[in-house]
C-alpha cells in the first residue's frame, strides 16, 4: 500500500521519535493526540477511511474520540485493531495464560470493542494474536463469536488484512475478526 501513490494518507502519531525520516511520499504527517478534539478534526478532514492501531489505558476514551470526530465528519469507514481475548473467546491452556498475562489490560479494549460496534459507522475490528516480526504472510480469520484459533500472527499478515480492506473497503465490513497463523494452537506463544 506505501507504494500506491492513488492513496493519499494522513498519519496522526502521538510521539515525533517514531517518524524514520522514511515517511511515505503520499503521507502527511500530523503530530498530536486523539483526544485531542480539533486536532482530530482537522486530521479526518476529507478522509475516506480511518484505520487505527491504538493503546493504552484509555484505549476506549480513544475509540469514543474517533467514533465522535467521524461521526461529526460525515466519514463512515473505521478499521480498528483491538487484541484477542477481549470476548474470553481464546479456549484451553492459552486462553487461560493470555487472561493472567493481559486479561486485566483487555478491559478498555473490550469497552472499545463495544463502542465501535454501537457506532452505526461501517467498522472492522481486527483481533490479532501475539505478533511476531516474522515475514511471512499466513494467517487464518475466526468470526466474533467463535473460538479464537492459533497463538501468534506475523505483523505482515495482519497488515496484508488492513491493507487488503483499505483497498476493497466491502471486505468485513461490519466485520469483527481474530487473525491468526494457521497450526499454532499451543499453552502460549513460541517466543514467551
Amino acid at each position: 500500500m506505501a507504494g500506491n501513490t492513488a492513496i493519499h494518507q494522513t498519519l496522526l502519531l502521538r510521539d515525533a521519535t517514531k517518524l524514520t525520516g522514511k515517511e511515505p511520499a503520499n503521507a502527511s504527517v500530523i503530530l498530536g493526540d486523539v483526544l485531542n478534539k480539533k486536532l482530530l478534526k482537522k486530521a479526518l478532514t476529507d478522509q475516506d477511511i480511518v484505520y487505527a492501531n491504538l493503546s493504552g489505558e484509555d484505549l476506549d476514551k480513544q475509540a469514543e474520540a474517533i467514533i465522535s470526530a467521524m461521526q461529526g465528519g460525515n466519514v463512515k469507514r473505521l478499521i480498528f485493531v483491538l487484541s484477542l481475548g477481549i470476548y474470553d473467546e481464546v479456549p484451553g491452556a492459552f486462553g487461560e495464560w493470555n487472561r493472567a498475562i493481559i486479561g486485566e489490560d483487555l478491559k478498555p479494549y473490550r469497552r472499545a470493542a463495544d463502542a465501535i460496534e454501537a457506532s452505526g459507522l461501517d467498522y472492522t475490528i481486527l483481533r490479532p494474536a501475539w505478533l511476531t516480526d516474522e515475514d511471512e504472510s499466513d494467517y487464518e480469520i475466526t468470526g466474533r463469536h467463535e473460538s479464537f484459533k492459533g497463538t501468534v500472527v506475523s505483523r505482515k499478515s495482519v497488515a496484508g488484512v488492513i491493507s487488503s480492506v483499505i483497498l476493497n473497503p466491502e471486505q468485513y465490513r461490519g466485520a469483527n475478526i481474530g487473525i491468526n497463523k494457521p497450526g499454532t494452537d499451543a499453552d502460549k506463544p513460541y517466543f514467551m
